[in-house]
């Protein structure tokens, strides 16, 4: 069975406000799923989180390396098209279309084998898991009003991130996570993106030190992304001085990148995203570099249904995964497949056991998307 085409999905007209300072509007091009298409007629899907014109030029600056290639050897081909592409790769716009390619044929190979890709990653360890509803800061009274959205969905734990947490002053930022804990109660897990990944981030270890401390009186369970993302010096100190887990390495692609973040154990949690870091092909292999040094491993999803999807077949098949992403609400994830994703009474998702990734997409939904 070889490859005969990859075609890009745009997703326009619902995109989610990712909470940089420019905002993003529903018409924004932020996500594109990418189809491996077979010349016996299997087609698999992946995710990219970048816009569907760069996408584009991504699946065809790699077309000599896919075209014609085997379609049932996921992780020698997305090996493949890394080295290949040296030069114009190693991150950025090549590695999250790679990452895209990797997820699609995974799905792919599942098909193929009639398997889902959590056995083909290695095992199954679990098959449901805990999502945390993933969402913006926001005005306290709009915050409040959201968080009891998000609550009547089932989720019994929520991430609240970005602006305008850390663009005020502190007591502003306290303000905002004392509502959240009034408003969720002490049964609901919170947790905490700075967002410092944002352009020209103005803070250090000391005020995400003292952050730190603010967020453990209220009881949040990990502190994301409190710094710079290249200051792993820093990430090292406030890690071992934060009373609350730290987390991130969302920005990260490639394992090798990965590497010295999770030997200097520089984070408690770490979050690759596999829709930009080279796909579940690199995922797994991060995964397994951060269980062998007791990092958490949580992957990073700002996503469409196809990469939660992805998040939760690697969910299943790595030991010391604890939470998916769940962003919410979302047409992206809930608008696009034929059966939906459902959120217990427990608060916990079942991990599809379907062949492939687990999921159908609903092809008429994702038209109205694609314009």
């Amino acid at each position: 069975m070889k490859i005969e085409r990859i075609q890009c999905h745009q997703l326009l007209g619902a995109t989610v406000d990712g909470g940089w300072p420019e905002g993003h509007e529903p018409q924004d091009d932020l996500h594109t799923l990418v189809e491996v298409h077979t010349d016996e007629g299997l087609s698999g899907v992946g995710s990219v989180f970048t816009g569907s014109a760069l996408t584009q030029a991504g699946v065809d600056f790699l077309e000599p390396i896919w075209k014609g290639a085997t379609a049932n050897e996921p992780e020698r081909l997305s090996e493949l098209m890394r080295q290949s592409s040296f030069w114009q790769g190693r991150g950025g716009t090549v590695e999250h279309v790679i990452s895209g390619i990797d997820i699609a044929l995974w799905d792919l190979f599942g098909k193929i084998c009639n398997q889902p890709v959590s056995r083909l990653l290695g095992g199954v360890y679990r098959d449901r898991i805990q999502p945390y509803g993933s969402m913006l800061f926001d005005e306290p009274d709009v915050l409040a009003q959201r968080l009891q959205e998000v609550i009547g969905r089932g989720f019994k734990a929520i991430k609240l991130g970005w602006r305008p947490f850390g663009r005020r002053n502190n007591a502003f930022d306290e303000k905002l996570v004392a509502t959240a804990r009034e408003t969720v109660g002490s049964e609901v897990t919170l947790l905490v993106d700075a967002g410092g990944s944002e352009q020209f981030w103005p803070h250090g270890y000391k005020w995400a030190l003292r952050t730190s401390q603010m967020l453990a009186a209220y009881d949040v369970q990990w502190f994301e992304e409190p710094l710079a993302p290249d200051d792993i010096e820093g990430y090292c100190k406030l890690r071992e001085h934060s009373p609350v887990p730290i987390a991130g390495c969302e920005v990260l692609t490639r394992r090798q990148s990965f590497q010295l973040w999770i030997e200097r154990r520089a984070v408690d949690i770490i979050q690759p995203d596999v829709t930009k870091c080279g796909g579940l092909s690199e995922a797994r292999r991060i995964a397994w570099m951060a269980a062998d040094h007791h990092v958490q491993f949580v992957s990073h999803g700002w996503n469409t249904a196809v990469g939660l999807a992805a998040d939760l077949q690697l969910a299943a098949a790595i030991p010391n995964a604890s939470y998916v992403e769940y962003l919410t609400p979302a047409k992206y994830i809930e608008d696009i497949v034929v059966v939906p994703f459902l959120v217990d009474d427990q608060g916990f998702l079942e991990i599809p056991d379907k062949p492939g990734l687990g999921i159908e997409l609903d092809r008429d939904a994702l038209a109205q998307f694609s314009c």
